[in-house]
């Protein structure tokens, strides 16, 4: 059998990111710590950290991960269960949800559509803030319960539930949009090219994608502004800095408020959808399963079908 402090400390190590940094959490020794972490790799026959500068955990490690996670908001859960039959002392447990989401659903359903779910039953969340291509690679790693990705294909041990298409759409505000428009009101791809976009991160793949899906180009060469924050992103077009990338949701929420800048679209109708997967661990907690119904209501709502 595991042994439960063996797991402890492979947990605070990783979450700490050093071996001092752990026992000081766990108020133990740093021997302790190592020896701990020693004795767990010798009855597993294989290493569960990468030591250096930085410490991470080896593909053992993380499945242990795993496993420690789930079974400290399973053990959260009967803890809670016992507290509201009577077993507790009357006050609530808190609890914390770890998730992966990309920045345009942070900012648009998925607060709103979890926030109830969160107050009802004393949930915390953790948020790990990551491109919707690049999500799950914190649930592959064990460092969250789930995430919203365009990962069809399940990870090890995950459930992939389709979630809805944000659909995006190439805007700018009225000033670059004449600029890139000829005087028909079409889109001149060689004046756009020439002037700037702006990009959320150097994962955003979304102009490419543009570009390649409605004119056939393939990473073509552009003058690019990087903003990784929605509220900059957004205000950065409404500046005049560039042409970019903007999903419906964010559009709609625009259109009712007062005094914003209109952004324009730049080619009528053509749109990049990016379809969403919610991709959480097969055998979840109750709670986990409570936040699991909750974001594929809030995506039912707020997103095209698939």
């Amino acid at each position: 059998m595991l042994d439960p402090r063996q797991l402890e400390a492979l947990a605070a190590v990783v979450d700490h990111g050093s071996f001092q940094a752990a026992a000081q959490g766990l108020n133990v020794t740093l021997a302790a710590v190592s020896l701990r972490i020693k004795s767990l790799e010798a009855s597993l026959g294989q290493r569960v950290l990468v030591r250096g500068k930085t410490v991470r955990a080896t593909a053992a490690g993380q499945a242990l991960l795993t496993h420690v996670r789930q079974v400290r908001l399973m053990e959260a859960d009967l803890l809670s269960a016992l507290g509201g039959a009577g077993g507790g002392s009357g006050a609530a447990r808190w609890q914390t949800l770890s998730a992966a989401i990309n920045a345009d659903t942070l900012a648009s359903w998925f607060l709103p559509g979890v926030a109830p779910l969160l107050a009802r039953h004393h949930l915390l969340l953790d948020v790990m803030l990551d491109d919707q291509d690049h999500t799950h690679d914190a649930l592959k790693s064990g460092d969250v319960l789930g995430c919203v990705t365009t990962l069809a294909q399940p990870l090890r041990g995950c459930v992939a539930e389709p979630l809805g298409t944000m659909r995006y759409r190439c805007v700018a505000n009225q000033a670059v949009a004449g600029s890139v428009q000829t005087p028909s009101g079409g889109l001149s791809v060689h004046r756009m090219l020439a002037t700037p976009a702006v990009i959320f991160n150097r994962k955003d793949g979304l102009q490419d994608a543009y570009l390649a899906q409605h004119f056939g180009l393939q990473q073509p060469a552009y003058p690019r502004h990087f903003v990784p924050a929605v509220d900059g992103f957004e205000m950065a077009i409404e500046l005049g800095l560039g042409w970019g990338m903007v999903p419906d949701q964010h559009l709609n929420t625009r259109a009712r408020q007062v005094g914003r800048v209109p952004l324009v679209e730049l080619a009528a109708g053509k749109t990049v959808d990016v379809t969403l997967y919610w991709q959480h661990w097969e055998r979840e907690a109750p709670s986990a399963q409570r936040l699991t119904q909750a974001v594929k209501a809030a995506a039912a709502a707020s997103l095209l079908p698939v």
